[in-house]
């Protein structure tokens, strides 16, 4: 139980990769994805430096907190917890993270006018972290909760603030890239579940349709594809997993959408067959939900 770095590279994604495989296999038959799991209400957040995890590493660590039923979102490193007063537990296993670490080239480097920096890259490598129910000696920070009736009003002043044109009406929820609009049946349509409200499942939706709006040509300009491709069923995943980020900001919470039981098995070989799919999905999803929210901020 270490937190050293190890293997670079393919690698890296293929072990995050296989872990998401595995949570979305198990919860297929109930459409529960990894970022539908009752843990991913918030994002995964390190326990030592308060930060919130990003991209894959969030989607890695819903999976593995599915798979092995935490109720906590806090992780940290092995050291990391050391560090705050936590012991992680003998034989207990870490999930996999990925970072990026600079490389500076080799020898000497000559400098121009015309390039005044050193070319640079990034090298992915892979780091364990541990959930707090792995952990001995500490405690979660008390939270201050949140009502569902902030969060749905959290909820409805972002998606104001971006001033996406929305058309309510009609039976399914989708974005019109003809006439640029979100459309989505009247609120009264939506239901609730066991694990949300009605109104939760109403803003969900449309923050997975808000994904999509900002995917057009004139905003970050995103492939859609046609529908039934391999194109547009991975445009759904980017919506899945910013609807996913943007809940957890919100405190939403976000349901399973049985009516995308079709993409599940696109997503699958398309993470079987290309370990960074999920990295590219989650950086698209990030993207768009920074895109977002600066858009809400800016109102």
């Amino acid at each position: 139980m270490h937190d050293s770095s190890f293997k670079e590279g393919p690698s890296v994604y293929r072990a995050i990769t296989d872990k998401i495989i595995a949570a979305i296999e198990a919860g297929a038959g109930e459409f529960v994805m990894p970022w539908h799991f009752c843990q991913a209400i918030t994002r995964p957040v390190n326990a030592a430096t308060g930060a919130s995890y990003r991209g894959v590493n969030v989607v890695g660590l819903w999976a593995e907190a599915m798979l092995s039923k935490y109720e906590t979102g806090y992780w940290a490193s092995y050291r990391q917890w050391q560090a705050i007063g936590g012991q992680v537990r003998r034989g207990e296993h870490g999930a996999t993270i990925v970072f990026y670490r600079k490389i500076e080239p080799a020898g000497d480097t000559q400098r121009s006018l015309e390039d005044d920096q050193p070319d640079r890259r990034f090298v992915a490598r892979a780091s364990h972290v541990f959930n707090a129910e792995q952990v001995d000696g500490w405690s979660p920070p008390v939270q201050v909760l949140v009502s569902e009736w902030e969060a749905c009003q959290h909820a409805e002043a972002f998606i104001a603030a971006t001033n996406a044109e929305i058309a309510h009406g009609g039976e399914h929820a989708f974005y019109d890239i003809r006439h640029d609009r979100i459309c989505l049946p009247h609120r009264e349509r939506f239901i609730g579940t066991p694990t949300s409200s009605a109104a939760e499942s109403f803003y969900s939706t449309t923050l997975h349709e808000l994904v999509h709006w900002s995917g057009a040509a004139h905003r970050l300009a995103r492939t859609y594809g046609r529908f039934g491709t391999a194109e547009y069923a991975f445009e759904e995943l980017i919506a899945e997993l910013g609807a996913a980020f943007l809940c957890g900001h919100l405190g939403v919470s976000n349901e399973p959408r049985p009516d995308h039981a079709a993409y599940v098995g696109h997503w699958l070989q398309r993470l079987r067959e290309d370990s960074r799919a999920i990295l590219h999905a989650a950086s698209a999803a990030e993207k768009a939900v920074t895109w977002l929210t600066e858009l809400a901020a800016e109102d």
